[in-house]
């Protein structure tokens, strides 16, 4: 049984639950506990609440998250602050199957969670030239499984060996970019992000009930922190194919360097009987990498619609080819490379309308397609979104906004995968979620910047 307990434990988690074991609880997100956990959607709340759109998206009363050329587009003597808070209702299903294969019923949980999104500056330098500053997360771990032996040869000899899988922490990203106009209606931005933070992942194993009353066993604890501290760069550009007094149409494109994340390891096991107590300490480097990223859009606005598209691709999967987790029963976790579609619209009925208060307020509407960063035993995770916002001016003809949003997706299906070592099935995860968002922008005007005068 020590033997068995320990191939559980230092062979990895498992990505539901393992073959034969049936019962699982997460308390967050299964599909979180391996590399950095689930990415989080980039761009302020109206560009979430477009699906995500944002690579082309020009404005001068906006802070520009995803594409440093955007900086350019600050007014003279003026400054935009952002801030938002995201709330979201996840909950996952998966199918249960035997040590045969068998279909044995569903399971359902659900988690409510909230915690801030983005907090933005951005102010101009000089004519043409604007600074931008942002905090946001990057990604983010969190579950709780629990799984049960149904071996029929470890129930008749042991009893019931219970394992448990837990995980959080996160991933934090501050990004400070430049962005030049270098002549008219042509600009290009530059940014460095610094990433931070720790992720915890805890795992045990132990007899519940030993049936035998016989022999010793071992319950084995172990402990792994994940600290990360790395740098990336991007790049981006930005040009105005029309731009005049009454439209805009833009075209925007972005390249991020990526480049390792050095997450150093502290690990701990715990083997624990009634003879000893063994505690070891292993730091090393793990090699996952954030990936190269390239992305385009195209934007078009006017006095009253704003239309964007966006297209992500991501390579993970070339960046972390010879990374792959071993499940216990012979499953495997790998990287693959993504792309991801986004497109959006936002409506304005009139923002001159001094009588009606309703005119003034956005509309938006977004949807957004794509792929997860892993696989599961070669079967590749899709992911989608569709979202929708509101847009409330603070006051007549003015750029600073309250906005609310609203996101409905999901993730996954409730396909099964094969062991590569047996015929034992483990079923895959199927999420859905909805996903609440309150923001403020702040647009501070010319007269922010007049120093008064008294008589």
């Amino acid at each position: 049984m020590k033997t068995v307990v320990a191939a559980v434990i230092l062979s990895g988690t498992a990505i539901l639950k393992s073959h034969a074991q049936t019962n699982s609880i997460n308390a967050f997100s299964p599909y979180s506990m391996f590399g950095i956990g689930e990415l989080s959607t980039q761009g302020t709340l109206p560009m979430r609440s477009m699906g995500g759109v944002g690579i082309a998206w020009r404005s001068s009363s906006m802070t520009s998250l995803l594409n440093p050329a955007g900086y350019s587009a600050t007014m003279r003597k003026s400054f935009i602050f952002n801030f938002g808070v995201e709330g979201m209702n996840i909950v996952n299903s998966q199918n249960k199957y035997d040590t045969s294969g068998n279909k044995t019923g569903m399971a359902k949980n659900a988690k409510n969670s909230i915690n801030f999104h983005d907090i933005a500056l951005q102010m101009p330098l000089a004519k043409g030239l604007g600074l931008g500053l942002s905090l946001t997360p990057y990604s983010s771990v969190g579950y709780n499984m629990t799984t049960t032996e149904q071996s029929d040869d470890i129930w008749g000899q042991i009893g019931r060996v219970q394992y448990n899988y837990t995980g959080e922490g996160d991933i934090t990203e501050v990004k400070l970019g430049v962005g030049w106009e270098i002549f008219k209606n042509f600009s290009l931005g530059v940014a460095g992000m610094y990433y931070w933070g720790d992720i915890d992942r805890d795992y045990t194993a132990f007899v519940k009930n030993d049936i035998v009353g016989v022999g010793n066993y071992s319950s084995t604890i172990g402990t792994d922190n994940y600290s990360v501290s790395s740098f990336k760069f991007q790049a981006g550009l930005q040009y105005n194919i029309i731009a005049n007094d009454k439209r805009m149409l833009t075209v925007g494109a972005t390249y991020d360097l990526g480049g390792s994340l050095r997450p150093k390891l502290t690990r701990s096991i715990y083997n624990d009987d009634i003879n000893s107590t063994t505690v070891t300490y292993e730091n090393s480097s793990s090699q996952i990498r954030l990936p190269e990223q390239w992305a385009a859009g195209v934007f078009y606005q006017d006095a009253r619609i704003a239309v964007g598209f966006d297209y992500v691709y991501q390579n993970w999967g070339g960046r972390n080819s010879k990374i792959s987790e071993q499940i216990y029963g012979g499953y495997t976790v790998s990287y693959v490379n993504t792309s991801t579609f986004k497109v959006g619209i936002e409506y304005t009925p009139n923002r001159f309308d001094v009588r009606h208060y309703y005119n003034r307020m956005a509309y938006r509407l977004g949807f957004r397609y794509g792929g997860y960063y892993q696989s599961y035993q070669g079967e590749k995770i899709d992911q989608y979104a569709i979202t929708a916002g509101f847009g409330f001016p603070i006051r007549f003809l003015g750029a600073s906004a309250i906005d609310f949003g609203v996101e409905f997706g999901g993730r996954g299906s409730l396909k099964s995968v094969n062991s590569s070592i047996s015929n034992a099935k483990i079923g895959l995860i199927k999420q859905q979620y909805i996903k609440f968002a309150i923001g403020l922008t702040m647009f501070g005007e010319d007269y922010w910047f007049v120093r008064p005068k008294y008589d």
